[in-house]
C-alpha cells in the first residue's frame, strides 16, 4: 500500500517530464515587519519546489501553509485549501517552545531567580501535595524544561497517571500535577509531559504578576509587532490561562523562528537572552531517542551527507518552526493532519526539497 509520501514523491518524479504548472511569486510586501525578496536571489533554486507543488496539487493532503525565510527576508509563502496569510492557526505544542522563550525572559528580568530552584519555591501546591515524596522537593524548573521531572506524566502513554487527556478533565490542573506520584528520580529520564509546561507557565504568572498572555504580549509579541493572536484550547471546560494554546499566523510563527536564528534579537533589540538561545540549541536530553532541550527539539536533517544543526518547534497536526542558523534559514509549516503520520510530511519536504535547493 502506497503511503501519501510515496505517492507524492512519485508525482514529483513524473512532473519533471511535463510543463511546470506552479508559478512562483514573491510574497506580498506588508507592514508587518517582514522584508520580502525573490527566492533565487537568496541562493535557493526553484526547480524542486516547482516539482513539489505540481505534485501536491494533484493529491489530497492536510498541508495548510509553507513559508521560507532566508537572510531575514520572506522568500516563499504558499497557502492551501481555505488558508491565507491573515488566518490564525492552532499551534498546539509549538506553544510549549514559545513558553520556553518566555521562561528565559522571566529569568533575565529577575522574576524567576534560577531555573535550578525547586518548583515548590514558586508553586505552593507542591508543599500541600496529597502524595508527599521527598523526591518532589528535588524537582526544579530545569527538570520541567527538559521533561525529566520523574513524575508519572507521559502524554504518549495512555496508562500514565499524568497523561494530558486525564489532566484536562480535572478542575485544578496545578494541584493535579503536584499530586502525581514519582516513578523516577528527577533528571533520570525524560518523557513528554504537557502538564510540566503548564507549571512553567503558571510560575511566570505568579512571579511576574501578569497572566501568560499579558506577559507574552508585553515582553515578546508587542516588540515584534505580533498582534493577530488568540489563546484557546480544545478542552470544553474552563481552562487555566497558563494551560491555553496560541493561535498565530504563519508569518508570525516565522518571526519566532527568525528570533532563534538571530540569537534572540529582533530588529536589533535583544528580546530573549542570547545564552537562553544557546541553551535551547544544545541537546540536554532525549525523548524517544530524539534530541531535546528546554522545550525545543534538535532534530536530524541532512544536506550532502552532512547533518545540519537545527532548532525545531513541533505541534500535533503538522505545525512546525524549523530554524537552521548555519544557513540563516527558517521554514514554517501549518497543517491539519491531527493524530496522523501525515503530519510528518514537512520533514521530507525539508530534506528532499528545501535543503536540497540551497546552493552550496
Amino acid at each position: 500500500m502506497k503511503t501519501f509520501l510515496t505517492t507524492l514523491l512519485l508525482g514529483m518524479a513524473l512532473s519533471a517530464f511535463g510543463q511546470a504548472e506552479y508559478t512562483y511569486k514573491v510574497p506580498a510586501q506588508l507592514t508587518d515587519g517582514w522584508a520580502v525578496d525573490d527566492l533565487k536571489a537568496n541562493g535557493i533554486e526553484l526547480a524542486l519546489f516547482e516539482k513539489f507543488f505540481n505534485a501536491i496539487g494533484k493529491e489530497k493532503h492536510q498541508l495548510h501553509s509553507m513559508l521560507l525565510i532566508r537572510d531575514n527576508k520572506l522568500v516563499m509563502e504558499e497557502y492551501f485549501q481555505d488558508n491565507d496569510l491573515a488566518k490564525r492557526h492552532d499551534l498546539r505544542s509549538v506553544t510549549k517552545s514559545i513558553t520556553s522563550l518566555l521562561v528565559g525572559i522571566a529569568v533575565d528580568k529577575g522574576f524567576i531567580k534560577s531555573i535550578d530552584d525547586p518548583v515548590a519555591n514558586y508553586l505552593s501546591e507542591f508543599k500541600d501535595a496529597k502524595k508527599p515524596d521527598v523526591s518532589k522537593s528535588k524537582i526544579t524548573l530545569r527538570h520541567y524544561l527538559t521533561m525529566s521531572s520523574g513524575m508519572d506524566c507521559n502524554d504518549w502513554d495512555p496508562k500514565s497517571k499524568g497523561q494530558e487527556d486525564k489532566l484536562y478533565k480535572k478542575k485544578d490542573w496545578i494541584q493535579f500535577m503536584a499530586d502525581l506520584p514519582m516513578i523516577n528520580e528527577p533528571g533520570a529520564s525524560s518523557f513528554y509531559c504537557t502538564g510540566g509546561t503548564i507549571l512553567l507557565a503558571e510560575t511566570i504568572k505568579r512571579t511576574s504578576g501578569l497572566s501568560l498572555d499579558q506577559f507574552a504580549e508585553k515582553h515578546l509579541f508587542e516588540p515584534m509587532a505580533i498582534t493577530n493572536i488568540s489563546w484557546g484550547h480544545t478542552n470544553k471546560k474552563k481552562v487555566l490561562m497558563s494551560g491555553k494554546r496560541l493561535y498565530m499566523t504563519p508569518r508570525d510563527m516565522a518571526k519566532i523562528g527568525q528570533l532563534i536564528v538571530n540569537q534572540g534579537q529582533w530588529n536589533g533589540q535583544q528580546l530573549v537572552p542570547e545564552n537562553w538561545i544557546n541553551e535551547i540549541s544544545e541537546t540536554k536530553t532525549q525523548i524517544t531517542g530524539l534530541d531535546y532541550s528546554f522545550l525545543w527539539w534538535q532534530l536530524p536533517f541532512m544536506k550532502a551527507g552532512q547533518r545540519v544543526a537545527t532548532v525545531c518547534a513541533t505541534g500535533n497536526g503538522g505545525q512546525y518552526i524549523f530554524a537552521f542558523p548555519a544557513y540563516n534559514l527558517v521554514a514554517v509549516f501549518t497543517g491539519g493532519a491531527y493524530n496522523s503520520p501525515d503530519d510528518k510530511l514537512p520533514f521530507s519536504i525539508v530534506n528532499k526539497v528545501i535543503l536540497s535547493s540551497i546552493k552550496e
